[in-house]
């Protein structure tokens, strides 16, 4: 697989893999075949592997940990501190306090069985605590070699700088696809300015955009999703129209919507790695044909109904 470079300093498989689904969240996942999808990626050259302590919670951690043990030289792990379950934004409580972040990620490190994370993301930006106190805190992990290269998720375009002027941020993670383009106005030129790399998640919106899903009915009772306003049955219906256009455009270019969709984000720069997730080998390889595929225009001209109310995607940015 090619890769690309993350901040110019972290090489990385120009397709990552998101294993938050392996955890629940969706529906239950095999966990016997989630397993063998970790290990396929590996064979065909995934190396960034996205997880984080909030996912199961903790257990996802314990999963790559196992999964990837003796195989640890050929991954990039890459995981998060901030969420704790909780009665807060989206059903968490945020804690960037300095304190918790060294508490976090000794606790990663132990659940992962590593000495080392290779890229530390603060999760959700935690509006109590300035932003310099929780990467201030982060870069000493980096200096202790804890943790190799730190990320932000959803941050805003003024927490980027003003957190990339504390220490070096690598890669900012953030929802980024044909269905949900925010960060196209300011975040995506500051963090080209700055060198951020741009790892971009849910790529094939949650599922949305592979076309399996018409109706909330294809989503299992305690899917997260059926919680979000753009799987709401009005929105959903509504949304359709660009199911249709994206369909359209994967016929005319001889791929399959999902890898279409991937295409698309991969063709908007080589500092761009979306991390679709999956916990099947078939949906695997199906995204692992998007890596080469040429894409020359999009004709898609849709917005999402119900996008920007969704909690998930929400900016976490200071006042």
């Amino acid at each position: 697989m090619p890769h690309r470079w993350l901040g110019g300093v972290l090489a990385v498989g120009s397709l990552g893999l998101g294993c938050m689904g392996m955890s629940g969240f969706y529906r239950p996942a095999d966990q016997a075949e989630a397993r063998s999808t970790l290990l396929h990626a590996l064979d065909r050259g995934v190396t960034l592997l996205d997880t984080a302590d909030v996912y199961g919670p903790r257990t996802n951690e314990e999963l790559i940990g196992r999964t990837v043990r003796g195989r640890r030289d050929e991954v990039v792990i890459a995981t998060k501190f901030g969420l704790t379950p909780g009665d807060g934004y989206g059903g968490f409580a945020i804690n960037g306090r300095p304190e918790y972040v060294r508490q976090a990620c000794e606790a990663s490190l132990r659940r992962l069985g590593v000495d080392h994370v290779d890229l530390y993301y603060q999760h959700r930006l935690d509006r109590s605590v300035p932003i310099e106190e929780t990467v201030g805190a982060m870069a000493e992990l980096v200096a202790e070699g804890k943790v190799r290269h730190l990320g932000l998720c959803e941050a805003g375009s003024g927490t980027l700088r003003r957190a990339h002027a504390t220490h070096p941020i690598v890669a900012l993670q953030t929802e980024w696809s044909l269905w949900s383009r925010d960060i196209e106005d300011e975040v995506l030129p500051t963090a080209r300015e700055l060198g951020v790399g741009i790892v971009a998640y849910s790529p094939l919106g949650r599922g949305f955009l592979t076309g399996a899903i018409t109706s909330a009915d294809d989503l299992a009772p305690a899917d997260l999703r059926r919680q979000m306003p753009r799987f709401q049955p009005d929105n959903l219906a509504a949304n359709q129209r660009l199911a249709k256009q994206l369909r359209q455009a994967a016929t005319e270019h001889g791929c399959t919507p999902a890898q279409y969709a991937l295409a698309w984000l991969l063709s908007q720069g080589t500092d761009v790695v979306p991390i679709p997730g999956t916990a099947n080998r078939a949906h695997l390889n199906d995204n692992l044909g998007a890596v080469g595929l040429a894409i020359t225009t999009t004709g898609l001209s849709v917005a999402a109904t119900g996008r920007r109310a969704d909690p998930a995607t929400v900016h976490m940015e200071q006042p």
